[in-house]
C-alpha cells in the first residue's frame, strides 16, 4: 500500500464542462497547474465541488486520469469513489486503483438509510478489495446517512482505513472523529474538515488539514492556513482562514458548489457551468459575488 500522509490543504477540484456539459479536458489540466502553483497540498477529483455525483462511469475514468496525468506526481491525488451500493463502490475504487491514484475518499451510501453495522459492513468490504489508503466522507446532509464515532473508530482498526473527512459542520462531531482516530493500532489516523471555516480549529485541537472548496477560488489564501500553521503563525492562520467568511456569505444563493463553480468562471477561468439542473444562481447572487471578488481581490486574495 502506499504511504501517503493525509495532511494538507486538498482542493475537490471543480470539474469544467463545455457548453454541451461534455468535460472540458484542456481547462482541467490548466485548473489542475493554478491549484499546485496556489501551493495545495494535494487534489481530490469527484468531490461534491467536482460534481461527481453526476459524472458518469467514463467521464469520471477521463477526469482522473487526466488529473493523475496532470499532477504527474508533484502532490497526491485522491479519488472519490464511494457510491450507493457496495459493489459499485469498489468497481470505482478499483478503477482509480489502476489508474494510479494515491488515496480513496468514500462517502457514505446516500438515499436509502443504513445502519452503523452497515456502514461498517460496506467499508470494510470496500477496503478489503483494494490495496490503498481510504478516508471515511462523512456528509449526512447530502447523503441521509451520518458515521457516527464509535462506527470510525471501529473502521479506523482496518490497517487501510486512515482517515477521515467530516462534513456535518458539527465541531463537536469533528473532536470526536479525531478522539476516534487515537484508538487505531496500526499507523496513525487523521481527520480532515471538510468545512472550510473549520479548518484552522480543526488543525489546533489535532487533525491535519481540510477538504476546501474554497481553494478553489483562492488556493493561495486557503493552501497559507495549514502552511502558517505548521510555521506556528497561529494568528495569521486564523485571519486567512477567516478571509473567506464574505465569500462563503454567498453560498446563500444556491448550491454551493454552483456558487464555487461560478466564481471561477468570475475570475476569467473557462470552467463552464455545473451540470444542469444544478447551475442557476440569481441576479442578485451574481452581482453579491461580483462585489466579494473585487473586494477580496483588491485585498490582495488568491
Amino acid at each position: 500500500m502506499k504511504a501517503v500522509e493525509i495532511k494538507g490543504i486538498i482542493p475537490p477540484i471543480i470539474t469544467p464542462m463545455n457548453d454541451d456539459e461534455s468535460i472540458n479536458v484542456a481547462e482541467l489540466r490548466a485548473q489542475v497547474n493554478r491549484q499546485i502553483e496556489g501551493g495545495v497540498h494535494a487534489i481530490f477529483c469527484f468531490g461534491t465541488n467536482g460534481e461527481g455525483y453526476i459524472l458518469n462511469g467514463k467521464e469520471k475514468e477521463l477526469v482522473l486520469r487526466t488529473v493523475i496525468e496532470e499532477c504527474n506526481g508533484r502532490v497526491p491525488v485522491y479519488a472519490g469513489t464511494g457510491c450507493i451500493s457496495t459493489k459499485e463502490t469498489i468497481e470505482q475504487s478499483k478503477m482509480a486503483q489502476a489508474l494510479g491514484a494515491d488515496v480513496l475518499s468514500i462517502i457514505t451510501p446516500s438515499f436509502a438509510a443504513a445502519s452503523q453495522n452497515e456502514l461498517y459492513e460496506h467499508y470494510k468490504a470496500v477496503a478489503e478489495a483494494v490495496d490503498m489508503p481510504i478516508v471515511l466522507y462523512n456528509i449526512p446532509a447530502r447523503t441521509g446517512n451520518a458515521l457516527a464515532p464509535a462506527t470510525v473508530a471501529r473502521l479506523a482498526q482496518i490497517d487501510n482505513i486512515v482517515g477521515a473527512k467530516d462534513s456535518s459542520g458539527n465541531f463537536t462531531n469533528i473532536l470526536a472523529y479525531i478522539d476516534a482516530g487515537k484508538s487505531k493500532k496500526n499507523g496513525t489516523f487523521s481527520t480532515l474538515s471538510g468545512n472550510d471555516q473549520l479548518i484552522i480549529w480543526n488543525l489546533l485541537a489535532g487533525g491535519t488539514g481540510g477538504i476546501a472548496g474554497c481553494a478553489n477560488v483562492y488556493p493561495h489564501v486557503m493552501a497559507s492556513i495549514y502552511n502558517l500553521f505548521m510555521e506556528g503563525k497561529i494568528e495569521e492562520a486564523k485571519a486567512a482562514n477567516a478571509s473567506i467568511a464574505s465569500f462563503r456569505a454567498c453560498f446563500k444563493y444556491g448550491n454551493p458548489n454552483t456558487i464555487v463553480k461560478t466564481a471561477v468562471a468570475m475570475l476569467g477561468y473557462n470552467v463552464g457551468k455545473c451540470r444542469a439542473p444544478f447551475n442557476q444562481v440569481p441576479e442578485e447572487g451574481i452581482k453579491a459575488l461580483e462585489k466579494v471578488l473585487k473586494e477580496n481581490a483588491d485585498k490582495g486574495m488568491c
